[in-house]
């Protein structure tokens, strides 16, 4: 029993890595920028949907409705205005634009509740446990691991399915083959940016009732997110999905049943193996390879 529910928390935390980490490598794959800001979103998600709870008195399922939309406006913008500007320039550039992005954010937050961390109830609903028979479970983070695995399936199907996510799976794989082609690989940079950022935002958001609210939330989980995204292979959308759930279930496992020391470097350690063996990730590819 004890092992079912340590591998069903696993699955739950797989299932924000996943997200967190789809929403990076898309990014990563079209645009080729290390969005260092992703946890920073992921915290808004979460802030946001605090803020409409305490301020406007507003329940969970509207947060869960509007910050992502919100954010993802907010990354569309961003990306126009400002991460465009620097994509010519070296990748150093836009990763230290959003890694001071990261700090005006927690800063800005900080600002307005401090540090300490912010309840949040289990909405309406989902505040009891869940019956599997032999063991019982949560019921709300049973429906964080049923959105975060539809979420993904959703994405999946969008991208190896319908026409414009055939366009921009290509655009994110074969970036220079598409445009080569005369694809205008242009055109879904800002949407994709946003879209990651919305990704983030709605982990952030159901991040909320689990863990503490709190303006270094993501800062807490960001690194762990890229170490995920490294192990599945930078940009591809499949292996990042598959290694954050992997991880997550490592992770569960480990600090079960292993020292404290070794659950708290698993990642890092899976990481760095996996890089000696495949420097692309387990799921990417060389570079210059077809």
């Amino acid at each position: 029993m004890g092992l079912l529910t340590h591998t069903v928390n696993g699955l739950v935390g797989g299932g924000f890595y996943a997200l967190l980490a789809l929403g990076l490598a898309v990014i990563f794959g079209l645009l080729r920028v290390v969005n260092f800001a992703h946890g920073a979103f992921y915290m808004l998600g979460a802030v946001g949907a605090f803020f409409l709870l305490d301020s406007l008195g507003l329940p969970f399922w509207v947060a869960l409705a509007v910050v992502p939309v919100v954010l993802g406006l907010l990354g569309v913008v961003l990306e126009r205005t400002v991460v465009r500007r620097l994509a010519v320039l070296d990748p150093l550039y836009n990763f230290l634009l959003t890694f001071g992005l990261t700090l005006i954010l927690q800063d800005a937050v900080k600002s307005r509740y401090g540090t300490q961390s912010k309840p949040y109830g289990a909405p309406a609903g989902l505040g009891g446990t869940v019956d599997f028979g032999v063991f019982d479970f949560p019921a709300y983070r049973v429906f964080v691991l049923a959105v975060a695995v539809a979420l993904c399936a959703v994405v999946w199907w969008v991208l190896a399915r319908t026409r414009v996510g055939m366009v921009v799976r290509a655009g994110i794989e074969r970036p220079e083959l598409t445009r080569a082609l005369g694809i205008d690989v242009g055109r879904w940079v800002a949407p994709v940016f946003g879209f990651g950022v919305a990704l983030a935002a709605l982990a952030g958001v159901l991040a909320a009732p689990v863990r503490a609210v709190n303006p270094l939330m993501g800062g807490d989980l960001i690194i762990g997110v890229f170490a995920v995204v490294v192990i599945g292979g930078l940009g591809s959308v499949f292996g990042s999905v598959a290694a954050g759930f992997a991880i997550g279930l490592l992770q569960a496992w480990s600090e079960a049943y292993a020292p404290p020391l070794l659950a708290q470097t698993l990642i890092f350690l899976v990481m760095a193996l996996v890089l000696l063996v495949r420097p692309a990730g387990l799921f990417g590819r060389e570079e210059g390879t077809a």
